[in-house]
């Protein structure tokens, strides 16, 4: 047990195993720092599925370190917190800056990272049940970093009120952009279309008729229609599409099984197939608001096959559920050409070495002022006819 000085209300604890926690607890901290909302990513049964198999631990790279802090018995506030020796899978890429260290004969790893595994979205990572709780957490995390001596400490994709938090405390706001699509209250895909610049109508038809014409067909499946079989072929597509690329997938089979069991109301499956023969597989996490297009992979080469089933077929499932955004993952300029718009994001850093900190700070100033013109641009190629874009 690890006191907390700076909030003698508060103990700090690091947990090496969410089950110490318990699924209850954890979600019932998580619900209340969302506003009552469970968000799928920072749930127990997706936190644990990761450890359980495999995916994070062990010789993974991704130690759990999850920092909590305590009032008696109640589970006050926590950081999804992990003790990183690479930088794979965060989508803030800071290869750089190691690198750098590397040079100058420093050692980058390992570092500590605030971030949910493999999931570029945002969501709280300074988990609270209240404001001053968030800043004891703050500031709990910047002294476990100093305490640790690691090289760095990044709280990737955090909300507004968190990254108010971590730069009163000292931290280095990161700017980035994802692109969204979202939901103008459609009525069916031609709907959509309909608000799109003629090219872009023209360009998706095209693509989505590629596919027709090579006899693909499209299944929908969601929580428990989704059966042990689905799980092992997606499974298969997913791998297959990792080794095409020389590759090797972040998450296991045993992984998506596993989620499949314990979080069904949050999945939602599209199959490809010709004829009785299965080709491709998307998998979309889904929210209360939100559909997350993660994961995807094939069996076959079919041209445009990709853009129809992570891209068409999750706008028509959006549009038939009455979901406002799909959040379509890291990067991707190519996703405006397709209704997805350019969306803001941030992430918070430090760094132990006080020349290297002055130096990335500087980086990280002209590199916001960057990405803030590119976004201007980005906006004024919007593919939305008229200025209001989607929002008609």
């Amino acid at each position: 047990m690890v006191g907390f000085e700076g909030r003698v209300d508060y103990r700090m604890r690091i947990v090496g195993d969410l089950r110490e926690i318990g699924a209850a607890r954890w979600d019932a901290l998580v619900a209340a720092a969302h506003d009552g909302h469970l968000p799928a990513f920072l749930r127990h049964a997706f936190l644990d599925a990761l450890a359980g198999t495999g995916c994070v631990g062990g010789d993974t790279g991704w130690t759990p370190e999850i920092l909590t802090l305590w009032q008696a018995d109640h589970l006050a506030g926590a950081v999804p917190l992990y003790r990183k020796y690479h930088s794979y899978g965060e989508y803030v890429f800071d290869w750089a800056w190691a690198d750098a260290y590397r040079r100058h004969g420093l050692r980058y790893y390992p570092k500590l990272l605030a971030a949910v595994p493999f999931t570029p979205v945002a969501g709280a990572r300074l988990i609270a049940d209240g404001d001053a709780c968030r800043e004891a957490l703050a500031a709990a995390l910047l002294d476990h970093a100093r305490q640790e001596q690691v090289s760095s400490l990044h709280v990737l994709f955090p909300r507004d009120a968190d990254a108010r938090a971590l730069a009163a405390q000292g931290l280095t706001l990161r700017r980035g952009v994802q692109f969204h699509w979202h939901n103008a209250g459609y009525r069916s895909f031609e709907d959509f279309l309909a608000g799109l610049a003629q090219p872009k109508r023209k360009k998706i038809r095209a693509e989505r008729r590629k596919v027709a014409q090579a006899g693909v067909g499209f299944r929908r499946l969601q929580g428990r229609e989704i059966s042990d079989a689905d799980w092992e072929f997606f499974s298969r597509c997913y791998e297959a599409t990792y080794a095409a690329h020389d590759s090797t997938p972040y998450l296991s089979r045993e992984f998506f099984l596993s989620i499949g069991q314990t979080m069904p109301e949050h999945l939602l499956m599209i199959v490809a197939q010709v004829g009785e023969r299965r080709v491709a597989a998307s998998l979309l996490v889904r929210d209360h608001d939100r559909l997350y297009g993660r994961y995807w992979g094939a069996l076959e080469r079919i041209d445009c096959l990709h853009f129809e089933t992570a891209y068409y077929q999750a706008i028509e499932a959006a549009i038939d559920l009455g979901v406002a955004v799909i959040e379509g993952g890291a990067q991707g300029e190519h996703k405006m050409a397709r209704g997805f718009l350019p969306v803001p994001t941030q992430s918070m850093h430090w760094l132990a070495e006080p020349a290297f900190a002055d130096a990335v700070d500087r980086f990280l100033a002209r590199e916001g002022g960057l990405v803030s013109a590119w976004l201007d641009e980005l906006n004024e190629r919007s593919p939305f006819v008229g200025s209001a874009g989607q929002r008609r």
